[in-house]
């Protein structure tokens, strides 16, 4: 056996054995959280952070650095972008949003993701310049402050759709707005991360955002006036018959979510939104929705998705905040992540119509961070901008404003006469 043929082999055997060890972890903290009654999701995201050097990883330093090296392998970063870009795709798809037909619904979307977005981001770099002498010494106070007034501002789309689906959302006006005002606040945090992260590396330039605000129209437009009515002519040429999906249309889809997915990303706006508009043009279609959803769904969220959390989460160190002032800077943080997105999207939802009990299950979704805000601390801490004791504090503050909105929903939803999943209430 040739060297480069070794080494080959090794390489498999070392993402084969990742791969295991991932999957598994998931699927255990998976079931241990759905037992206390917390959505399964959470659970994998604290697989994650327990793989990484929060436990294992520091406890077990030889052991983590044979298996996982100093940092996630790009197959294993490859994998976990494949299955954020399938969830969105299926998140697109499986809402119905004929609901934004009512007045109310539509008002609701765009003020409470109008809030949802400037009054975060605004604390938020409020919050940074306060604390920059402080935990970023040397560091660019306004670039700093910037990325963590972005990080505060996006709401985390993909679990937030897992968690809607899990409590029976999906379908509902309540989830639908939820995600609809998501998806307009994650888009609007991405353009601000782009922005951000070129005035960070001083490329910024007035030129650079027309193009990349018209590229976006262009977008939209393809979407709307082309793309829909060919998925409406290949679903004729090619339709599921006896709830099976054809190969060839099942290959064609895929081609199409990537396709889109390399328009996002090109855009400035991360590839998981183009799988998030390929959804959209098929969510009309309940034959074909039912028959992914059975076909290819549950393999997206048992293999490809725990494959994400844990790669995030081997980057994350929990026990870096060791000191007083760091744990005070924690809690102002964790204070001002919670009253600058609950408090303006309660608000939000009170002005467009809806009832107390409505706007605070509105206020409890979109407070969901989770590893979307990882995304931007990941891009701040590489380019230098958010030192390790920010970046930890603002992981801290995504898992718990994640880990709050199962036991909210509990408490809030049986109030508006919402049934809880029997999978989610046991």
């Amino acid at each position: 056996m040739t060297a480069a043929v070794h080494q080959n082999e090794h390489l498999i055997f070392t993402i084969l054995l990742q791969l295991i060890i991932m999957i598994g972890a998931a699927r255990v903290m998976n079931t241990v959280f759905r037992k206390f009654r917390q959505p399964g999701v959470i659970g994998e995201i604290v697989a994650g952070l327990l793989l990484g050097p929060s436990f294992f990883g520091h406890f077990f330093p030889g052991q983590s650095a044979a298996l996982f090296g100093a940092s996630a392998s790009p197959a294993i970063v490859v994998i976990s972008q494949l299955g954020l870009i399938l969830l969105m795709f299926q998140i697109g798809m499986d809402f119905e949003f004929s609901h934004l037909q009512a007045k109310r619904n539509r008002n609701g979307v765009l003020v409470i993701a109008a809030l949802s977005v400037g009054v975060p981001l605004g604390l938020g770099i409020l919050a940074g310049r306060i604390s920059a002498q402080v935990l970023a010494p040397g560091l660019n106070a306004v670039t700093y402050s910037l990325f963590v007034g972005v990080a505060l501002a996006i709401t985390a789309v993909p679990i937030l759709g897992r968690i809607l689906r899990e409590f029976g959302l999906n379908r509902t006006e309540l989830g639908v707005v939820a995600i609809s005002a998501a998806a307009i606040n994650d888009v609007t945090g991405w353009v601000l991360l782009a922005g951000v992260s070129a005035y960070a590396t001083a490329q910024l330039s007035l030129g650079g955002i027309g193009g990349q605000i018209g590229g976006l129209a262009l977008f939209v437009a393809v979407l709307w006036g082309a793309l829909r009515s060919f998925v409406d002519w290949l679903l004729k040429r090619l339709p599921v018959r006896e709830g099976e999906l054809p190969p060839n249309l099942m290959g064609i889809v895929l081609c199409l979510v990537l396709v889109l997915a390399i328009c996002t990303f090109e855009l400035g706006i991360f590839a998981i939104f183009g799988g998030f508009a390929a959804g959209l043009l098929f969510h009309r279609n309940k034959a074909f929705v039912e028959a992914w959803r059975r076909q290819v769904g549950q393999f997206v969220l048992v293999f490809f998705l725990p494959i994400f959390f844990t790669s995030t989460g081997l980057r994350t160190n929990l026990l870096g905040l060791n000191t007083g002032v760091d744990l005070q800077w924690l809690g102002i943080i964790l204070a001002v992540s919670l009253l600058g997105k609950i408090i303006p999207v309660y608000l939000g939802g009170r002005l467009t119509g809806f009832s107390h009990d409505e706007s605070c299950i509105l206020g409890a979704l979109m407070n969901t961070r989770a590893l979307m805000e990882l995304i931007v601390l990941n891009i701040g801490y590489d380019l230098g901008f958010i030192p390790q004791s920010m970046f930890t504090m603002l992981v801290v503050m995504a898992v718990v404003t994640t880990l709050m909105t199962g036991p909210l929903l509990k408490v809030l939803l049986p109030r508006i006469r919402h049934a809880i999943p029997e999978g989610v209430e046991a």
